[in-house]
């Protein structure tokens, strides 16, 4: 499929006297404007995860903590500021997969106190809202999200890392 897209937008471009821009370019162009980006939380991030399990011992007291899943970089999200509804102060869409017609908001984003603190309300598949509790730290350009599930006396704790990859923060002392 991505082959024939290729083909077809090669042969519109050969066709068409317009100057053509993908989504990622557009989020750029956009992020880079003067009030937004730079000093924002709006952007474009690489995002990882780390799943840890936590439960007792069969035959001891203390708990065992394990790592179950790790995994670096493995997609890219653009986080919007969108004032279109009241519920949501930004909006976070995955841009990892080329050649796509529309991108789907993956997540809503509210900001809880002085701008530091984020609440995300993921959308997954078949209707399942997840909630993470963010902390967005602005001199790193880093967001670091936690949300846990207890089931059966087995605790998960889903950890997320958003590092700022588009536009890097601008410093005060040029």
């Amino acid at each position: 499929m991505d082959k024939l897209y290729t083909v077809q937008q090669k042969r519109k471009q050969q066709t068409n006297s317009y100057e053509q821009i993908n989504f990622v370019e557009l989020m750029k162009k956009y992020m880079s404007k003067e009030k937004s980006g730079q000093n924002s939380l709006e952007g474009i991030y690489s995002v990882s995860s780390v799943i840890s399990k936590k439960s007792k011992g069969l035959l001891s007291s203390g708990e065992n903590e394990k790592e179950v899943d790790r995994k670096e970089n493995y997609a890219q999200v653009a986080i919007i500021r969108d004032n279109t509804r009241n519920s949501r102060e930004y909006i976070e869409v995955p841009i990892d997969k080329n050649y796509l017609p529309s991108y789907s908001i993956r997540g809503e984003l509210t900001t809880m106190s002085e701008g530091n603190v984020l609440v995300l309300k993921h959308f997954e598949s078949k209707g399942k809202v997840l909630m993470y509790s963010f902390a967005y730290d602005k001199e790193k350009q880093i967001l670091e999200g936690i949300r846990t599930e207890t089931n059966g006396g087995i605790t998960y704790t889903y950890k997320l890392t958003f590092v700022k990859l588009y536009p890097k923060a601008v410093s005060a002392l040029k």
